[in-house]
């Protein structure tokens, strides 16, 4: 008896998980050689902070004159137009994809069709689509839309997939009972379930949009980043930091703008 006891006493309450230090130090070794062939060091990154305090020394005091101003306005409301056009046209388009995916509503075949659209639509960031819409279409507002519809739905459509797969199947059933057909049960038994969460990602999505409509904008999506491209080519840098603040706040009144929309809408 006294033997056991001094067994179970002597056990280990925390084994050591031999598998997990294992993982961890591979990880860290793996780190150690992309620093060494990535050209990632310690003296790099003390110089970047003295060449990074010059810059921002340039940058200062920014830019308010009128004609810059007037070319700050253009850019951020061509910015904005592209964000809500393709806000707009990705909810439209993923939808009908969102409800396609849903693999409670529809065959396996039409649903993993579907996801393979949208695995399509994420795959690249808006700015390499944004590449490609540009050879395509040439330089504008209208690849920087298109480069965002395609990301709007990537995004959209599956996390509307994902709410109707983790709706309650119950309200379905019952208007299926009354002999409603395939739309009806859709407006009747789907949509008030996971409509408000549509909304909520309709929302993030403008949100999202109008911070990726300056990125696509500096290879050649239009709107504000192509301004902001053609300041720090002219070495204009205290008008890059006028439009850095000007993004800032922009960015700042939409936060609080989307925030409030979808406290309406929960």
């Amino acid at each position: 008896m006294d033997r056991l006891v001094s067994a179970a006493t002597a056990r280990t309450p925390f084994p050591a998980n031999w598998t997990a230090r294992a993982l961890w130090t591979a990880l860290a070794l793996y780190v150690l050689y992309a620093c060494g062939i990535l050209d990632v060091s310690w003296d790099r990154f003390v110089r970047g902070l003295d060449n990074g305090a010059r810059f921002l020394g340039r940058m200062f005091p920014p830019d308010f004159s009128a004609q810059k101003l007037d070319l700050l306005k253009v850019g951020m409301l061509e910015s904005m137009q592209i964000a809500v056009l393709s806000t707009a046209a990705g909810i439209v388009l993923s939808l009908p994809l969102g409800l396609l995916a849903a693999r409670n509503l529809m065959p396996g075949w039409v649903s993993w069709t579907a996801r393979g659209v949208i695995a399509l639509c994420r795959s690249f960031h808006p700015v390499i689509t944004a590449i490609l819409f540009v050879k395509a279409v040439g330089f504008g507002a209208l690849a920087g839309v298109l480069a965002l519809v395609v990301a709007s739905m990537g995004f959209i459509s599956k996390l509307f997939a994902e709410a109707i797969e983790e709706m309650s199947l119950r309200q379905v059933e019952a208007v299926r009972a009354t002999g409603a057909g395939f739309f009806n049960v859709l407006v009747m038994g789907v949509f008030p379930q996971v409509i408000a969460r549509f909304i909520g990602f309709c929302v993030y999505q403008l949100d999202s949009n109008l911070r990726n409509s300056t990125m696509v904008g500096i290879v050649g999506g239009g709107g504000i980043g192509a301004t902001l491209f053609t300041a720090y080519q002219r070495f204009d840098y205290d008008f890059v930091l006028t439009i850095l603040l000007a993004i800032i706040a922009v960015i700042m009144v939409a936060e609080v703008v989307s925030a409030q929309l979808r406290k309406a809408f929960q």
